[in-house]
């Protein structure tokens, strides 16, 4: 369980590291999908690295509502990005276009995609610790 616990506290570090790396050293705005996606992870950091220092195995009660939205949020944010006809239905309206790529490595890894990869790990670890802590007297 502190193996789950430790990889999902290390993604979200690593998630927020890199969009603090994009947008303050490499000066990329973030849209509004991409702030949405900060307000969901960067908590994320907090509440599991508490969880790892506490050995807190209840944690996927605060966590898991966090990393499904922001999931949800990813996967909506990466189809704006790669699908033509879901730009019709972008939420970004002014500024920087949801639909922009900063990044696109390998033709398919964006940074709402490397959100959705942070998330889902964040999320199959907290269904992981939640599945072993049910199973306990």
């Amino acid at each position: 369980m502190n193996r789950s616990l430790t990889l999902a506290w290390l993604a979200a570090v690593i998630a927020m590291l890199g969009s603090l790396f994009f947008s303050e050293v490499m000066k990329y705005i973030p849209c509004t999908l991409c702030w949405y996606q900060r307000i969901l992870m960067y908590p994320l950091v907090f509440i599991l690295g508490m969880a790892v220092y506490q050995r807190d195995t209840n944690v996927y009660r605060y966590v898991l509502p966090l990393s499904s939205l922001g999931m949800i949020v990813s996967v909506y944010h990466y189809t704006v990005q790669k699908i033509p006809f879901m730009k019709e239905f972008q939420v970004c309206s002014s500024g920087v276009p949801c639909s922009g790529q900063y990044i696109n490595w390998l033709g398919f890894m964006t940074i709402p995609f490397l959100a959705l990869l942070a998330f889902t790990i964040i999320t199959i670890c907290m269904i992981i610790i939640r599945r072993k802590t049910s199973k306990l007297p």
